[in-house]
């Protein structure tokens, strides 16, 4: 209540309150001179800092779009380069699997050949011995034979004849 009472008093002691259409008294053509001024004047200077504004955004969505088409263009090129990479991969990947199974074929044919070999080695080995103990062994039978021959021939033979037996034995040897 103590701001009523001071507002009440405050008119009693102007004179009260009242509207004033004097447009001279009121400053009414100074607020609309400067007004008019303020709004021609801001008009221009903000309406270039908006257009500058405006400008500097549509250049950096420019900007932006064109960085999104250089980005597109490279994860495009980058996936190609992927694809190429893989399938490359796989190409060496069956090549591989060739070459390991070529490998294995040929490391397989030469040991059967290998093998191949041994046994035609052992065989001529074997073969060799064998002959070589048939040949020892005839040579045996015949040594013997002729010591037989030669401890029984002694008293059934004459000298003409046993000379004979020995010269053709001594033949027979030498031809074998």
């Amino acid at each position: 209540m103590n701001v009523f009472v001071m507002a009440t008093a405050l008119f009693a002691h102007h004179g009260g309150f009242g509207l004033n259409l004097n447009p001279l008294d009121t400053n009414l053509i100074n607020l609309v001179i400067v007004i008019g001024v303020l709004v021609w004047f801001l008009k221009g200077f903000l309406g270039g800092m908006l257009e500058r504004r405006r400008e500097a955004i549509l250049a950096d969505l420019r900007d932006a779009e064109e960085r999104l088409k250089a980005a597109d263009a490279a994860l495009a090129q980058a996936q190609n380069d992927l694809a190429a990479a893989q399938q490359k991969a796989q190409q060496i990947r069956v090549d591989g699997q060739a070459r390991a199974a070529a490998v294995r074929t040929e490391s397989e044919q030469r040991t059967i050949e290998e093998m191949a070999r041994l046994r035609q080695d052992a065989t001529a080995d074997l073969n060799a011995e064998a002959a070589r103990v048939t040949d020892l062994l005839r040579r045996e039978a015949a040594r013997q034979a002729i010591e037989k021959a030669l401890a029984t021939l002694p008293g059934k033979l004459n000298a003409d004849a046993q000379a004979r037996l020995i010269d053709q034995s001594i033949n027979t040897l030498g031809n074998a």
